[in-house]
């Protein structure tokens, strides 16, 4: 079964366009400070999921 992931990025880190814009529309995500969330990146993320649900914040 797919799962739907909700990404936020913020517009000076990585903006829609430059995710966009680069090879294969895929960009690394670093930094992540929360350890829930990047235990959700880690271990439940898998190839096929929905993951282009992505807004930045202003």
């Amino acid at each position: 079964m797919t799962s739907y992931w909700l990404m936020k990025s913020e517009p000076g880190e990585c903006s829609v366009d430059d995710a966009l814009a680069a090879p294969n529309a895929t960009v690394p995500w670093i930094g992540v400070r929360n350890c829930q969330a990047r235990n959700f990146m880690r271990d439940a993320m898998r190839l096929g999921d929905a993951r282009d649900r992505i807004f930045g914040t202003q």
